[in-house]
């Protein structure tokens, strides 16, 4: 019997009361990551910084019913109930932080069902971040968006044939022709390379998937979506690796589909490069752009 929608408002308030600061990431290990693939509902705790658990706000019963009607459906023929996971955090001191997928757990809450699938990742913590910067020895970096540039958004034409057996089975994700040179120019020159994605990836993971195509980079920055809660904690925080990033690193450029910015830190402005080019010579120009911009500077 599911509960009532007052029921289960006051649960998810009894949650966030309980965790609410003492609640912080914790990594999970990699037979964690590998193996647990579903995890008892209950273990599983919303997040507070999720507008799904804003009391003027709240989840949408409207959404969990069409949930709740699928699960039953399924149930009944004993098909699988889930068509993909909730993906979590390992949190301290217990029990994993829903990142998405709040609905279709209270949906599962509110069946009875006791193992929901799940997808466990590491995202990027300020403290990965502090510890590349405190071992770089560059003070130049470059910054590109992983899922737009890298996995060039789904664009197959633009990708690097797929990994072999047996790894093809845990990585997926294939990268754009043409970022390992790209990747590699830039280490070459001295540049740390940073990745950003919106995406809830595992940090290690995509490390561990551009190096088996010989790209390597310096830091992955996953979850950038990712709700924190609005405290002086969090504001700290986001505050500290702003000054982390603008202390270590004099020279700063920047990538996107259609330019290249090029900033130093002191000066005023910065140098704006156009890409004007169709998709599949994308890399040809950036590279084409990078050796103007190294030349320049030469002189």
């Amino acid at each position: 019997m599911a509960a009532s929608h007052t029921e289960f408002d006051d649960y998810i308030a009894s949650q966030v009361r309980k965790y609410k600061g003492i609640g912080m990431p914790r990594k999970a290990g990699m037979f964690e990551r590998m193996f647990f693939k579903k995890l008892p509902c209950d273990r599983l705790h919303p997040n507070p910084a999720d507008e799904f658990c804003f009391p003027e706000i709240g989840p949408s019963y409207r959404i969990i019913g069409e949930y709740e009607e699928k699960i039953r459906k399924a149930q009944q023929y004993e098909l699988d109930v889930f068509d993909e996971p909730v993906l979590v955090e390992k949190m301290s001191p217990d029990g994993y932080l829903i990142l998405n997928g709040h609905h279709r757990w209270a949906a599962a809450m509110r069946c009875g069902v006791k193992q929901i699938p799940v997808k466990i990742v590491n995202l990027t913590q300020e403290t990965d971040i502090e510890k590349i910067i405190e071992n770089s020895k560059h003070d130049k970096r470059v910054s590109l968006d992983l899922d737009e540039l890298v996995f060039a958004s789904g664009n197959t034409e633009l990708l690097m044939k797929p990994l072999a057996f047996p790894r093809g089975l845990t990585y997926k994700e294939r990268i754009r022709i043409g970022i390992p040179a790209i990747f590699h120019f830039l280490a070459k020159q001295g540049y740390d390379i940073w990745l950003y994605t919106s995406s809830y990836y595992s940090y290690d993971y995509i490390k561990h998937l551009l190096r088996l195509y010989n790209a390597h980079v310096d830091g992955v920055i996953t979850g950038t979506k990712r709700k924190l809660e609005k405290n002086e904690e969090n504001t700290a925080k986001i505050s500290r690796i702003k000054e982390l990033f603008n202390a270590n690193y004099m020279e700063t450029l920047t990538i996107d589909s259609l330019g290249i910015v090029h900033t130093i830190r002191g000066q005023k402005g910065c140098e704006q490069f156009d890409l004007n080019c169709e998709p599949s010579d994308w890399p040809h120009e950036v590279m084409t752009v990078l050796e103007r911009i190294l030349k320049d500077k030469e002189k």
